[in-house]
């Protein structure tokens, strides 16, 4: 019976992951940018996996239905907004810092519209 909350936890962690994803990509470890992506991939696999389970067990809730959306779009927002802030070495090359913003505005275009 404890198992049926699962889903609703998988999804909660979902959010609750945004905040180590913003810190590791931020830290100046090497190793931060692998671990930033890893939390991400983490989040997808329980983004899938939360429904699933939801499914397969047949807990499904309004609660899990309303919140699954809505932390897909908050980890996705936060990645967009992670996205043009990224450290890029240009190898002392000028580059147009306005085209690192072009992505997160297409992908959030996108999170908005569908």
């Amino acid at each position: 019976a404890t198992l049926k909350g699962l889903p609703n936890l998988l999804t909660l962690l979902r959010v609750v992951a945004i905040a180590p994803m913003v810190a590791l990509f931020y830290a100046p470890q090497a190793w931060a940018p692998h671990a930033c992506c890893a939390v991400f991939a983490a989040a997808a696999v329980t983004d899938w996996l939360d429904g699933y389970l939801a499914r397969r067990w047949g807990v499904s809730s309004a609660f899990g239905a309303f919140l699954d959306p809505v932390a897909d779009k908050l980890i996705v927002g936060a990645a967009i907004v992670l996205l043009p802030t990224a450290r890029v070495d240009s190898g002392g090359q000028a580059i147009a810092t306005w085209l690192l913003s072009l992505p997160a505005v297409i992908l959030t275009l996108r999170e908005i519209f569908v």
